[in-house]
């Protein structure tokens, strides 16, 4: 199934529509995933895209991408061959899929993370589309110069987005072409200070405690009361809970590590409730299908709604909880070593910028003008 890409066709709402299905890796993937007419389903777990004679132009397009591929489509019981047409691949240069395939294999038998490889394969293959690219030795200092200008800041892209793919380049003329990129090549942004957006302790009650769900308001507790990342929570599983020492175990998380942080006692009942009450089959927090993990999109629509209703106007998300888990042990006196093993962080420097923004380190200094 790895190596099927499905395309079905129904009726929504006197709209025609096309389902995708495919691996969440690969040019397929990549394909779907940066095109704005492809809508996620998470109801029906697959892409969705309306159905016209552009669309369907297209799809036959992605229908290209790999020669290899099963391709049918579904339409009620039949199902029809669909021939590729190989001309846009031929524009864009054959083999750089393959390459890129192939460095997705490197960057998985070295087991970097899944959320990695995708973005560093998804870099490479927006640089070498834009540029035009047909193999990898083309690749030169213009070209990376012009990517940034015409397509990261024409885009408004982040420059975190730019150094990912200066890293994602560097490792790939490493592995794929066995050669070092010049450092002249290399044109990475300034970088940049930015300290972290915090809540008040008042808004972190309000927004926790506004899901009526049971399911939706544990979520959100959980990632307060333990400085998680969206990822953390997903993956969570009920053995994690270790209720007879008060603790919750992080495993791999980030970098590949496991950690342990504290878990109040106030939620220990809850989650034991909770847990009767949906009996969950794998992980803690499940979407619609059992056993699968609560959708990434889904959690932070969550979040979304849960502000929404408390009327807070600042442009808060998902993440803002973990800062303000941070930020709040600060103020209360925590050690920043502590916390640094808290939130997971390999360098107590990553930790430091809390102390930036720690409301009772900058209360205690007087203006100078009030000396006048």
């Amino acid at each position: 199934m790895d190596n099927k890409l499905v395309f079905r066709k129904i009726k929504r709402q006197n709209r025609c529509v096309v389902q995708v299905e495919l691996a969440l890796n690969g040019v397929h993937y990549f394909f779907v995933k940066n095109r704005p007419d492809f809508k996620w389903e998470a109801a029906s777990s697959c892409w969705e895209i309306e159905y016209t004679s552009e669309s369907a132009g297209m799809l036959q397009t992605m229908s290209a991408l790999d020669s290899s591929t099963q391709i049918y489509l579904e339409l009620g019981s039949m199902r029809y061959n669909w021939q590729p047409d190989f001309s846009w691949m031929e524009r864009y240069g054959r083999a750089i899929a393959s390459y890129l395939e192939k460095f997705r294999h490197f960057m998985e038998h070295r087991r970097y993370g899944a959320h990695t490889c995708d973005a560093y394969v998804n870099g490479l293959e927006q640089l070498f589309r834009h540029q035009a690219i047909q193999r990898p030795e083309e690749i030169n200092k213009d070209h990376l110069i012009d990517f940034n200008r015409n397509y990261i800041l024409a885009k408004g892209l982040s420059a975190s987005y730019q150094n990912i793919v200066v890293n994602a380049l560097k490792l790939f003329m490493l592995v794929i072409e066995e050669t070092e990129l010049s450092p002249f090549a290399i044109e990475r942004p300034r970088r940049e200070h930015r300290l972290p957006n915090v809540l008040s302790k008042e808004e972190v009650k309000r927004i926790i405690t506004a899901p009526l769900n049971i399911k939706h308001r544990l979520m959100l507790q959980l990632i307060y009361a333990c400085g998680l990342r969206a990822g953390e929570l997903r993956n969570i599983k009920p053995s994690d809970i270790l209720s007879d020492r008060q603790l919750l175990f992080i495993r791999q998380s980030k970098g590949k590590k496991d950690r342990v942080v504290p878990l109040p006692s106030t939620m220990i009942e809850q989650l034991r409730d909770y847990y009767r009450s949906e009996r969950p089959l794998v992980y803690l927090f499940e979407g619609d299908k059992a056993g699968v993990a609560y959708a990434q999109r889904s959690l932070q629509l969550l979040f979304s709604n849960a502000l929404r209703k408390t009327g807070i106007k600042k442009p808060a998300t998902l993440h803002w909880l973990r800062h303000s888990y941070a930020t709040h042990l600060l103020e209360r006196g925590t050690d920043i070593r502590y916390i640094q093993e808290l939130l997971g962080h390999n360098n107590t420097k990553t930790t430091m910028i809390y102390t930036h923004v720690g409301r009772n380190s900058l209360e205690q200094i007087r203006s100078p003008l009030e000396d006048l």
